[in-house]
């Protein structure tokens, strides 16, 4: 729930762009894009911060308290009359979800063992695409309240989301626990077995010390060539989620179809999408297999992009969106599984989740400014052309990662072999040559 209305809250702009707001509030192209552009500015700012935070303070906190704030600034946003509070809104909308998906991903790593972990991770992001087919749904019953209370459909979009968010965030402070040992439907053996099983999956999980803050943590991940290159992927994969999730509606209208109908054609490519990403998630958590999941997740993305631009049929550009979509809301949250997966202990994982994270909203800041502004309707011929080159590089530099954690795996069992853990000095983390990559 904390992603979904995430998702809901901050995309829900396209929905109300297709309802009129650009109209209503004389804002151009441009501008719509430069409002776009300012949410993820302290959106990607604020995530390394709050990751860092979220374990001392307590994500029974901070979570719930970033959701009731975003809650009030989404409705806030069904007042706004101009171009300036539209910017206000955007701006406090992205700094208090900043923290909300990198937060969750590092969360889920406090209950759950690194071979479990992305059939959680992709439960809570498949309801990004599950967001995506309830917004289209929403938005067509809510634009029909336009003129109640002298206010505009895409208003109530707006104030009506809101409150429901404000709403779950005020009971998430008393539902939502902080970790495995304060919660309170566990009873002591569940607890204990959820720490044992922890610790026996993941090495890191023994050396309590190298679990506490340090800058030079922070800085070793920075280090690690792996969270580079799984960066490079993250921000392609950025591109081709937040440009499909804000444009789907636009793309579908502009193809054609009605502003209502465009409401309600957006819903099944993304209901597709979340089917297909939880039976992508049990394969690869099943199997050891992220970065193969992620290769078939792009090309799934690639294919839909190809359709897009090779046919000058409607129905066949529709009919892509079920590839490119899908394939999209797979690659996520499968690259950002992968990433935490890989890097220990906690700081240096809470510092690459974050900047996964980042570097995907670097990727929705590239996005909104490819459709419309450097690539125009209907075709956005320039832009798909630029998400079917990100496909193919992302693919080549996935295919590398796999090759370089398979030939630091067999480093460390060579390693392995002539020694114990006890030769080891502590607090090495990834480096450990007990600590297995995921391939």
């Amino acid at each position: 729930m904390f992603y979904l209305l995430a998702f809901l809250d901050r995309t829900n702009l396209a929905n109300a762009r297709v309802a009129g707001l650009q109209k209503d509030i004389n804002i151009n192209n441009h501008q719509f894009s430069i409002a776009l552009t300012v949410t993820y500015i302290p959106y990607i700012l604020s995530q390394l911060p709050s990751n860092l935070v979220l374990k001392a303070v307590g994500p029974n906190l901070v979570l719930p308290t970033m959701l009731t704030l975003w809650g009030v600034v989404t409705a806030l946003q069904g007042l706004m009359t101009n171009f300036a509070g539209l910017i206000a809104c955007r701006f406090f909308l992205g700094l208090f979800e900043g923290g909300v998906f990198p937060g969750l991903v590092l969360y889920l790593s406090f209950w759950y063992p690194r071979q479990q972990l992305q059939r959680r991770v992709s439960a809570f992001f498949s309801t990004a695409s599950l967001s995506g087919a309830f917004s289209g749904i929403l938005a067509f019953g809510i634009v029909r309240m336009d003129g109640i209370g002298h206010r505009s459909g895409w208003s109530w979009i707006f104030i009506l989301e809101g409150i429901f968010t404000i709403l779950f965030g005020l009971s998430a402070y008393i539902t939502l626990p902080r970790s495995p040992a304060h919660a309170q439907f566990l009873n002591k053996e569940e607890k204990d077995y959820i720490l044992s099983h922890l610790r026996a999956t993941d090495p890191t999980c023994r050396d309590e010390d190298a679990d506490s803050f340090s800058w030079r943590e922070v800085w070793k991940t920075y280090a690690l060539p792996h969270v580079w290159m799984m960066g490079v992927v993250l921000f392609f994969s950025g591109v081709f989620v937040y440009g499909l999730a804000y444009l789907t509606p636009t793309i579908i209208a502009d193809l054609g179809y009605s502003s209502v109908n465009a409401q309600l054609f957006s819903v099944p490519p993304f209901a597709a999408a979340f089917v297909v990403s939880i039976i992508a998630s049990y394969i690869s958590d099943r199997y050891g297999a992220r970065g193969f999941v992620s290769i078939f997740a792009t090309i799934l993305a690639m294919i839909g992009f190809a359709m897009y631009l090779g046919s000058p049929s409607v129905h066949v550009k529709y009919g892509s969106l079920f590839f490119s979509i899908t394939g999209a809301y797979i690659s996520l949250p499968t690259l950002s599984t992968w990433m935490a997966n890989n890097t220990a202990p906690h700081i240096r994982r809470a510092t690459a989740v974050a900047f996964a994270s980042s570097m995907s909203n670097f990727g929705g800041i590239l996005v909104t400014w490819m459709f419309g502004t450097l690539s125009s309707p209907p075709l956005y011929t320039t832009a798909t052309i630029t998400l079917f080159i990100f496909s193919v590089l992302s693919v080549v530099i996935t295919a590398g990662t796999i090759a370089y954690f398979s030939f630091q795996n067999r480093i460390i069992a060579a390693i392995r072999a002539t020694a114990t853990r006890e030769d080891e000095r502590p607090g090495l983390g990834d480096r450990s040559a007990w600590f297995v990559y995921s391939l």
